[in-house]
């Protein structure tokens, strides 16, 4: 006999929710988790800025009314001290830590047909059995760290943003750079920037920010309580998991310039990722995708004194939303400061670190301090990261030419192992927490669906698998998204093969298709 019914890997949003569904349902559940204390993805991303892009409202436990009318967010977009300690209260309200091993990283998972169950090995050599594993490793926690020649040289400190360090940072008076500009590199760059002594930004590609508009909520928080369970419904049946408003109808409805603009200013100004609902079809239609995003380059232009830094900042080679679209606060004034510089790594390649800071495109840049906001392999890149077997398949080398899954739950040769926002599901296309809930509450469906009919093992049929990946590629390839080189599409790590990582038919169609395969006595997936 196993261990455990189930071993859950991971204690952040995902893993705590699982955790927590299971044992309401009576299953020996155990959540095994890499840090020393819950969070996950936010106890790891500390780095200065640190801030979610979803409204705080909506990135937020739903399950749970007590939890949701006690708890008051300050502001609209938290910050990750704020999230980190909701997490926490969670943890605590909830009881879940007597059920979590902290700095514990499984390093491999090995499938018993006979039995059934798979055997976790852990770092310290330490094995756990379990009849299922619910892998609650989240999409963006396996950092990309690229090799700069002589970054061992550097006499000066080093940060990731994947891993900063507990004690605050003093970055007075000191000569900073950062490498990268996605959302950990904008958000570090604005935090940092009025207390360096110089701030030199080294940019490969350029991002859309839209403002996040940031601000106390407590009086709107207060009358979102009076109805938060129809603004939590809205969010299931929307298509980021968050209520983004009336949308306008597809770009070639007879949509007039001033109505146009109208929309544009009015999203802009209101601020967030809704910016990217502006039009039904802004990832569909080219000239809709234009026409928003010249409105961007306009305000980008607008905030920007100096014109040659403006241009260099401004995103030209690929469609708006194509790739993440950044939640600013105040990124783009920055470039105004006199300490602070722009170089485009494009026209002065980085060629190594030297002693002293940086070399690019010839010149050395004397630096005491850098930092990496790099990114992170995502969506795949902590699945990799563990040796997954199954007799003498490994799941690294199904997955060689791009993921394979049915639904982002499971993944054919690979019984009893389910994923909480896998790839080929919205995840990193939505609200995050809505679609974790989505998942979790459907495996938790599941494992007592097998429990009551005596069943202990559940594998999705390859062919209900090739279906929903040519699903998931036909859905991206009606989409610009293929015209970016993203994490999206994987095309941020070297090597790594090109292939849309997420459902891009919303969380509303998705919610849909999961109900109608558990209706249905779960089509799709054989059940022993």
């Amino acid at each position: 006999m196993p261990d455990r019914d189930v071993l859950i890997i991971g204690a952040g949003f995902s893993g705590l929710y699982q955790l927590h569904k299971l044992r309401e349902l009576g299953f020996d559940a155990h959540v095994v988790e890499a840090g020393p204390q819950v969070g996950g993805t936010w106890y790891w991303n500390r780095y200065p800025g640190a801030r979610c892009d979803i409204e705080s409202i909506g990135y937020s436990y739903s399950f749970d009314p007590e939890l949701q009318q006690e708890w008051n967010w300050t502001e609209r977009y938290a910050a990750q001290p704020e999230i980190l300690a909701y997490l926490e209260h969670v943890a605590d309200k909830l009881n879940l830590r007597t059920d979590i091993s902290f700095d514990t990283r499984v390093v491999s998972l090995d499938f018993d047909d006979p039995q059934d169950m798979w055997t976790a090995t852990t770092e310290s050599g330490a094995t756990i059995t379990a009849r299922y594993v619910v892998a609650a490793t989240g999409c963006l926690s396996k950092p990309l760290l690229p090799e700069f020649p002589g970054l061992d040289d550097f006499a000066g400190d080093v940060y990731w943003t994947w891993d900063w360090p507990t004690d605050e940072v003093d970055f007075a008076d000191k000569r900073v750079a950062v490498i990268g500009t996605g959302s950990s590199g904008i958000q570090t760059i604005t935090a940092i920037a009025p207390t360096v002594g110089s701030l030199t930004v080294f940019q490969r590609t350029p991002t859309y920010a839209v403002p996040a508009q940031n601000r106390l909520i407590a009086e709107e928080l207060a009358e979102l309580k009076t109805h938060y369970d129809d603004f939590r419904a809205e969010s299931r049946l929307s298509v980021g998991g968050i209520p983004c408003g009336d949308e306008l109808p597809p770009f070639f409805d007879d949509l007039d310039d001033g109505r146009i603009r109208s929309e544009l200013h009015m999203r802009y100004d209101d601020g967030g990722l809704c910016f990217q609902q502006s039009f039904r079809d802004l990832l569909q239609n080219e000239e809709a995708n234009a026409r928003a995003a010249e409105y961007v380059r306009n305000r980008i232009k607008d905030k920007v004194h100096d014109p040659a830094v403006a241009e260099k900042l401004t995103p030209r080679s690929y469609p708006i939303a194509a790739k993440r679209m950044c939640v600013d606060t105040g990124y783009y004034e920055v470039y105004n400061q006199p300490n602070v510089t722009l170089v485009d790594v494009n026209e002065q390649p980085i060629e190594r670190i030297t002693e002293h800071g940086i070399r690019a495109g010839g010149t050395d840049h004397e630096f005491d301090v850098i930092i990496l906001a790099t990114g992170f392999d995502a969506m795949t890149g902590a699945l990799a990261a563990i040796d997954i077997r199954h007799g003498a398949q490994t799941l690294r080398d199904k997955w060689s030419d791009g993921p394979r899954t049915y639904l982002g739950l499971m993944s054919a040769g690979f019984p009893n192992l389910f994923t909480v926002t896998g790839p080929q599901s919205p995840s990193v296309l939505s609200n995050m927490v809505t679609s974790i809930e989505t998942h979790v509450e459907w495996i938790s469906a599941a494992l007592s669906h097998l429990r009551e009919h005596g069943l202990t093992r559940i594998e999705p049929d390859v062919a209900a698998e090739d279906n929903w990946v040519n699903t998931t590629n036909d859905a991206a390839d009606m989409t610009l998204l293929k015209q970016a080189p993203s994490w999206y599409m994987g095309a941020n790590v070297p090597g790594k093969p090109r292939a849309a990582l997420p459902f891009v038919g919303g969380v509303g169609t998705y919610q849909q298709i999961l109900d109608g395969i558990a209706v249905t006595g779960y089509h799709g997936f054989e059940l022993v």
